[in-house]
């Protein structure tokens, strides 16, 4: 048993929407919630206090930069990345499988590892489940992820089964190298969209054994029907005592429905990525703010929140954009990682006192509203 490290279902409903508790050493979080993604040890334009301030409680890393800047060694040096990045709440670490995909040009995969060429300076990288646990528990986050083979889709079959076999076999050689007692170790379900690959990863990964059990290899491509779908499969599979990760999928839309699917934690990078291009989230729908019809708009992104950017008028903040202030980005950004953490209280809340289907509708009418983003705007 890991550590400082425990899960509690407090109520889970009848679509199977679920509220609990997840601890770490260092610190308990509510669950749903949301990771704001801090890739290189900063969450972009958003310092730490401000972090705090938008209801944040747990922050994503990836190992693989972590690894090429400034090294997992500088910052155990520093008393590991909490002390590095002055974050005193719980913390993630990606183990690199996902740079597989969106690096897919400088990787080769094969049995023994992920080899990539550095894209800071092209030299060779070997990125082994050995080496990846090497690496996060170096950077001694809560919770590391396994090694895993990520394909885009949509893929071949015989594609996406030899990776899914690959991230199984991975994934017994990570839990045979991590070492860390006072770190949580996540298997990560593959299979693309073929229910029964899915179905066969989730069970094989449970055999195993770890401390969770994240739902990786979507947002890759796949629309959000073939998404829903996966996880109506998988999602029965996995232990109900255990968290469930759905990794670096972040749509608002797509939370709803994960979330009533039994979905306990989330990532994505839309947030600030929408903030640093003046697309603003709300309860409503999406929000423009470089269009002209915010030019005399003297209320704020939306009424009643209490973030920084609310304190201003749409009009100033669209004033920022357009003049290339860097504060606009930074404010958006804030606004945008407070809506999150408000949305996921409004779900854990609608769970408690059972009223999350009627949330979940409600929401889904509100959120169409606004300005849609395109589709290359919500690819995260």
């Amino acid at each position: 048993m890991t550590r400082g490290f425990g899960f509690c279902v407090e109520r889970v409903t009848a679509s199977g929407a679920r509220a609990g508790a997840l601890t770490t050493p260092h610190g308990a979080i509510e669950t749903p919630f949301f990771m704001p993604v801090a890739t290189q040890a900063t969450v972009k334009g958003v310092d730490v206090g401000r972090l705090r301030d938008t209801g944040a409680r747990m922050v994503l890393a990836n190992a693989y930069h972590l690894h090429l800047r400034p090294g997992e060694d500088q910052v155990a040096v520093r008393g590991g990345l909490q002390a590095f990045m002055g974050w005193d709440g719980p913390m993630l670490t990606d183990s690199g499988g996902f740079q597989v995909f969106s690096l897919a040009k400088q990787v080769r995969v094969t049995e023994e590892a992920a080899h990539f060429q550095s894209h800071l300076d092209g030299s060779a990288i070997e990125l082994s489940p050995e080496r990846s646990m090497q690496i996060q528990e170096r950077l001694g986050a809560d919770i590391a992820m396994q090694l895993d083979h990520v394909v885009a889709l949509p893929s071949s079959r015989e594609k996406v089964d030899d990776a899914m076999q690959r991230s199984l076999r991975w994934a017994v050689r990570c839990r045979d190298a991590h070492q860390r007692q006072d770190q949580a170790l996540f298997g990560i379900v593959q299979g693309g969209l073929e229910e029964d690959l899915r179905f066969k990863s989730a069970e094989k990964l449970i055999d195993i054994g770890f401390d969770g059990y994240a739902i990786g290899g979507l947002s890759v491509g796949e629309g959000p029907h073939a998404m829903y779908a996966t996880l109506r499969s998988v999602m029965p599979v996995l232990p109900l005592q255990k968290p469930r990760y759905l990794m670096g999928v972040g749509r608002p839309q797509d939370i709803l429905e994960a979330v009533s699917q039994g979905v306990d934690m989330f990532d994505c990078v839309l947030p600030t990525r929408c903030g640093r291009n003046a697309l603003a989230y709300t309860l409503n729908g999406t929000i423009r703010l470089r269009n002209a019809r915010h030019s005399l708009e003297e209320g704020p992104i939306e009424e009643g929140c209490l973030c920084a950017a609310c304190r201003h008028s749409r009009s100033y903040l669209r004033h920022l954009f357009l003049a290339n202030e860097m504060l606009g980005p930074i404010l958006v950004s804030i606004h945008n990682l407070t809506f999150y953490s408000r949305l996921m209280g409004l779900l854990r809340e609608a769970i408690i006192e059972n009223r999350f289907d009627e949330v979940k509708q409600n929401l889904e009418r509100s959120l169409s509203g606004g300005e849609p983003l395109s589709s290359a705007e919500n690819d995260a």
